[in-house]
């Protein structure tokens, strides 16, 4: 699985926090998204190729991990995003656009495998896909500022 799948994946599972807040609920669903993922297999038309699609065990782990660490620095990411964006507070953002940028400043801010420049790249991949027309441009700005910051 590619590193854009994973990040897709995080992003899925942490747009479930915006539904489910209790940390147990979350876990909840974290636990149930994993299982979805996990029945998916391997399509009939593609076992000759060998491409899986269900994670392996090293994939999962990083999945829950990654996500695990952004769901527990939301306030802190908040805080910084909240400073960033001007006129938009988390509260008015689309959950959508919030979770990627999410998602991003946490890999911009913790994770030293990510460059800067791919997390915003990625970010943007991500909010052409499940965002809004304004997603992208909005998201890239956020983030823009937040680097420079």
């Amino acid at each position: 699985m590619s590193r854009r799948e994973l990040r897709e994946h995080i992003f899925r599972i942490l747009f479930r926090k915006e539904f489910f807040a209790s940390p147990a609920e979350f876990e909840e669903q974290v636990t149930l998204y994993l299982d979805d993922l996990a029945k998916m297999g391997i399509p009939e038309d593609e076992e000759d190729d060998g491409k899986a699609l269900s994670p392996t065990t090293e994939e999962v782990k990083y999945i829950v991990e990654k996500a695990g660490q952004v769901y527990l620095n939301v306030t802190e990411l908040d805080e910084k995003i909240n400073l960033a964006a001007q006129g938009w507070k988390t509260r008015r953002m689309s959950r959508v656009d919030l979770t990627i940028i999410r998602l991003a400043l946490y890999e911009i801010l913790f994770d030293d495998q990510v460059p800067e420049k791919v997390a915003i790249n990625e970010a943007v991949e991500l909010a052409k896909k499940y965002g809004g027309d304004e997603s992208p441009a909005f998201i890239n700005g956020v983030l823009a500022r937040l680097v420079r910051a």
